[in-house]
């Protein structure tokens, strides 16, 4: 009888904790010198996600070493107040990097706010400078899943050069900066990139061209076996609640991927969680350390 064929899995909690250790060793290095990475998380209203994933952010800073400035306003906060802290936090030296969690009341223009952030600041990777700069193949701060995503696929021994990477979801977080990253003339990129939506027509034939799949449309178990090649990569940055009678909250988290019909196919796949999710915040530090080591030059 033949053995069915089981994907590595790659682990984001294990490279992202790798990389806080890394970056704990530059953190002291940097405390030497007298600069302590500083993060402002502004937190506007009480979105039940929105207060885990600063929970997580904070926590992460405490561990490492960065130093935390926490903003949380209530939802009826004007867009001017919130204009005016950003206004603040970016003359502030202590602070090298201000992240505003998405997403913010409907009353307040998220781009406005986005725009409002000192570029040198823009720890998210969101300002249009970053993005401007990412596509022009400069130094920039790289939004943290589409970078986590790469770090997954370097780390793992998975160079996307010369790969043909098929993107599904072209969000501004993470769709869009994916492919622009991974395109670029640059050492973990090079890959030829196709992105793919919901408009796309024939989209099976599409993604069972990809080397690697970077699976980011925002919809449960959307990638099918029959979709995806044998020996495929692939990166699963979704992140949905399902009902699930057999759990105590009634409910589980999964991915865009349906792993379990997937990873018989595939050469590696992330789990969900505990794949892109981890490194997130991990990439959120650590553009946080490049930003204080710039500005200690």
């Amino acid at each position: 009888m033949m053995k069915k064929r089981t994907a590595k899995l790659i682990d984001g909690k294990k490279v992202s904790e790798a990389i806080l250790s890394e970056l704990k060793q530059e953190i002291e290095g940097l405390k030497a010198q007298g600069i302590t990475p500083g993060l402002a998380v502004v937190l506007v209203g009480e979105d039940p996600g929105s207060q885990i994933y600063v929970r997580n952010k904070r926590r992460t800073c405490a561990e490492i070493g960065v130093a935390s400035f926490a903003y949380d306003l209530p939802k009826e906060t004007p867009e001017k107040k919130l204009l005016d802290l950003i206004a603040k936090l970016n003359a502030d030296p202590k602070v090298h990097g201000i992240l505003v969690q998405s997403p913010v009341p409907k009353h307040i223009d998220e781009q406005k706010v986005l725009n409002a952030l000192d570029p040198r600041k823009d720890v998210d990777g969101f300002h249009p400078v970053s993005k401007g700069k990412l596509l022009n193949g400069e130094e920039c701060f790289v939004a943290c899943t589409p970078a986590g995503c790469q770090e997954l696929l370097l780390r793992y021994g998975y160079d996307p050069a010369g790969k043909h990477v098929v993107i599904v979801g072209r969000s501004n977080i993470v769709g869009k900066p994916v492919a622009a990253l991974l395109m670029q003339k640059a050492k973990g990129a090079n890959a030829t990139v196709t992105v793919c939506h919901s408009r796309t027509k024939n989209l099976s034939a599409v993604t069972q061209t990809a080397d690697i799949l970077i699976a980011a449309i925002g919809v449960a178990n959307f990638i099918k076996a029959r979709m995806v090649k044998k020996g495929v990569v692939v990166i699963d940055v979704g992140m949905n609640r399902i009902p699930d009678a057999t759990k105590k909250s009634g409910s589980r988290l999964c991915g865009d991927v349906d792993f379990a019909g997937v990873s018989k196919k595939a050469k590696a796949i992330t789990p969900v969680p505990g794949g892109v999710g981890p490194m997130t915040i991990a990439m959120l530090m650590k553009n946080t350390v490049f930003a204080a080591k710039r500005s200690g030059k």
